[in-house]
């Protein structure tokens, strides 16, 4: 008997917020489902109340037809239910065998720890994969792949019957991901119930059975992705037809002069790399996965040592031995890992924002109140942050809304950013909030700042830079126009053998 998953009216509210609003489906066994829909549609609220990180208001989760109550995870858990987040929930000092097993270790007759048991068991669990991995290999030593097979394993093991992905493809490359599409193929043949979460419309085309499409917190659409098409998807998601996603962006139409030039930049990963980024223009940094994007912009911020080369802004050499440097200098970082880099998650909005210039706003010892509300309301309005109130942690915010945040702080009338550097700035943002940030790119660069944009869509970087410089194993491959530039051509100076 196949097993089954139904959701029945639930309903989820926190302070100013109805999270969930009367949500009702059902997850069958042997199909993948996708839980698709814009930032903040209740996407990752309902993924917590069936893991049981959180309680609905309202409503009841049947398994198997039989109402089920999730007071807490383990709860969960021991119903077959498993939840994989973005944010992997490993002991990184522990084997994989350790991770595999973290809750049912073997022991012997004498009830030690039985280490070639444990062994045995999770190498049978690693064959059945198919994975090149060691039982014995510390976790925290695996590529970010391969622990997110492991977080897959250990809900196998636990005989887990309905396995849920949130974002499960964030941080992997290409290969990878085919990877781990044939394992969640293979659970599928199993009859396990797989739920589905992305905001990578081809994903969804390519693993999904059925669609559930979240907005405001209701369920506005059930679609059989075999029956649908991407157009009629995001109309479902955004509530309107948004066409060509880079069509009609208001551009930068002229530069200025050159406000950041690198000449031969040499750090422990990088190798010589040079490039010029105008005012007003936005300059694409393309490349595979390790290839150098993300080092350049830790270089131009000051987090990695420089060794060699020169750094101009603005005309005049600089040294930037800290983060504090680059921002005296006009340099600011929205990080590809806005989390753990860009945010202080259980902070509030409020702080968040004011973090870089908080000593701008202070008189004395005391912090002007009055001045910081007017600062970060500004920044609130500017990007249509959705939050009840200022005082919201980022925590509880959407990852499009805690994204909006960032930006909000680089670019507020208490600095003068002239060069900002947006390191995967889309990641994890549903594509009505994309087409947002897009626009509001163009707009920074309207306002004569000179943007270096990071991104590993291809698609993203041809059509809003209005350069590309290629990097291949921290070295520059090659550059080209937004007028010349094509995916092959990215790809074959991307992928070329170094020299």
């Amino acid at each position: 008997m196949l097993k089954t998953l139904e959701f029945r009216k639930i309903g989820k509210s926190y302070p100013g917020v109805r999270a969930l609003d009367s949500v009702s489906f059902k997850a069958e066994g042997g199909k993948v489902l996708a839980l698709v829909g814009e930032n903040g549609a209740g996407k990752s609220t309902l993924l917590k109340i069936m893991s049981g990180d959180q309680k609905a208001d309202e409503g009841e989760i049947l398994l198997n037809g039989k109402p089920v109550d999730f007071p807490d995870p383990r709860a969960a858990i021991a119903a077959g239910v498993a939840v994989i987040y973005q944010d992997r929930q490993l002991i990184p000092n522990m084997s994989v065998m350790e991770n595999i097993f973290p809750d049912n270790l073997p022991r012997t007759r004498l009830g030690l720890f039985d280490k070639n048991k444990l062994y045995t068991k999770a190498k049978e669990i690693i064959n059945t994969f198919g994975l090149p991995i060691d039982p014995a290999e510390q976790v925290g030593r695996l590529n970010v792949a391969y622990q997110q097979m492991v977080e897959i394993m250990k809900a196998y093991a636990r005989n887990a019957d309905i396995i849920a992905f949130d974002e499960p493809t964030a941080p992997l490359t290409d290969a990878e991901i085919e990877i781990l599409f044939d394992l969640i193929l293979k659970l599928k043949a199993e009859g396990k119930v797989v739920i589905y979460v992305s905001h990578r419309l081809a994903e969804i085309f390519k693993i999904a059975d059925d669609i559930v499409v979240l907005k405001d917190g209701r369920l506005v659409k059930l679609l059989k992705a075999g029956e649908t098409s991407e157009a009629e998807l995001i109309r479902a998601m955004v509530g309107r037809d948004i066409g060509d996603t880079y069509a009609n962006l208001s551009r930068n139409e002229s530069f200025g002069k050159v406000m950041l030039e690198v000449k031969n930049l040499t750090t422990q990963y990088l190798r010589g790399v040079s490039f010029r980024v105008r005012e007003g223009e936005i300059v694409g940094l393309a490349g595979l996965v390790g290839s150098g994007r993300t080092e350049v912009a830790r270089a131009l911020f000051g987090v990695d040592a420089v060794t060699g080369g020169e750094i101009i802004v603005n005309g005049r050499p600089v040294v930037l031995k800290s983060p504090g440097d680059a921002i005296k200098h006009g340099i600011a970082l929205c990080p590809e890992d806005r989390k753990e880099q860009g945010l202080v998650m259980g902070h509030s909005l409020r702080d968040n924002v004011i973090m870089p210039f908080i000593d701008r706003l202070c008189k004395k010892i005391f912090v002007n109140r009055s001045k910081t509300t007017a600062v970060v309301n500004d920044a609130v309005k500017k990007y249509a942050i959705k939050t009840p109130s200022i005082e919201k942690t980022v925590a509880e915010l959407s990852g499009g809304n805690q994204q909006k945040v960032i930006l909000g702080r680089w670019t507020s009338e208490m600095l003068k950013t002239k060069v900002l550097i947006l390191d995967e700035p889309t990641k994890g943002i549903d594509v009505g909030t994309k087409r947002e940030i897009y626009q509001t790119i163009c707009d920074f660069a309207k306002q004569g700042i000179a943007v270096l944009f990071i991104s590993s869509e291809l698609p993203e970087v041809i059509n809003l830079s209005d350069s590309i410089i290629v990097m291949n194993n921290g070295r520059v491959a090659g550059s080209l126009t937004r007028g010349e530039a094509t995916e092959e051509k990215v790809l074959s100076l991307a992928m070329q053998e170094a020299s």
